[in-house]
């Protein structure tokens, strides 16, 4: 693994970014070694929402310093719609991003292949999380997130940001519509992000278009952690959409 993810346990339950784990924020990037995490089978319903997390996942994050009885989610729709975190925890309503400046109000996303990204301001203790597939991307997930983390008084070159493991540009073929779209969207950037594979086909570098657009809101590149491990990569590891599996991972964060 890249020397950015600290695991923790053997197998790892979970996995932690150092960079953010010296600025005193809890989190963690689950692997399908966790117990406890809904599954695709059961969506997050707004009419009743019930928490994701059961009491497997509760004990096993909390080692990671996360109260998972407060923990905020969303019903995520592959958009760039913001919701703030309610003070007690709970659900934030159909969003792919959750801020919060509240102490102890986990905040979780949850992917198979999708990126997952925590940004952190330590001077304003704004904390976001935001869940960003292609659809994401091509409505400027990473620059919404951004933008409601200086809503809430960061700047953008002070804020950190982490990309938890995520299906890499060695696994991720796309035709139409994707490419359309993202070529519609990012004209200037758009050749940055893909190779071509086959007549009709490009492998797209979701991981290099989510760093354009952080460092395009003003997001330091040094600020940015992303140790690029492939979700698709390491079955032994890691939910994949791509190679047919039905669980989810989650990487949830909170202000300490």
């Amino acid at each position: 693994m890249a020397p950015a993810l600290t695991p923790h346990g053997e197998p790892p339950a979970y996995f932690t970014f150092p960079a953010l784990a010296a600025l005193g924020v809890p989190h963690a990037t689950t692997t399908r070694h966790c117990p406890g995490v809904a599954s695709f089978a059961e969506p997050i319903s707004p009419a009743s929402p019930v928490s994701p997390f059961r009491a497997d996942a509760i004990r096993t994050l909390g080692a990671a310093g996360l109260d998972l009885s407060r923990v905020s989610f969303a019903r995520q729709v592959h958009g760039a719609r913001v919701g703030r975190a309610p003070a007690a925890g709970g659900f934030a309503g159909s969003v792919d991003i959750l801020v919060t400046r509240e102490r102890g109000v986990p905040l979780a996303i949850f992917t198979a292949d999708c990126l997952a990204m925590i940004l952190y301001d330590p001077e304003a203790e704004a904390l976001g999380v935001a869940h960003t597939g292609w659809r994401g991307t091509v409505r400027g997930a990473a620059k919404a997130a951004v933008a409601a983390l200086v809503n809430l008084g960061a700047q953008p070159g002070r804020i950190r940001a982490a990309i938890a493991p995520s299906i890499g540009p060695c696994c991720y073929e796309v035709d139409e519509p994707v490419i359309s779209a993202l070529e519609q969207a990012f004209p200037e950037f758009y050749g940055r992000w893909i190779t071509p594979a086959r007549p009709g086909h490009v492998m797209l570098d979701l991981w290099a278009a989510n760093e354009d657009q952080l460092q395009g809101a003003g997001v330091a590149s040094i600020h940015i952690d992303n140790p690029r491990v492939c979700t698709a990569c390491h079955p032994d590891l890691f939910y994949s959409y791509r190679r047919g599996n039905r669980g989810r991972l989650t990487t949830v964060t909170a202000l300490a």
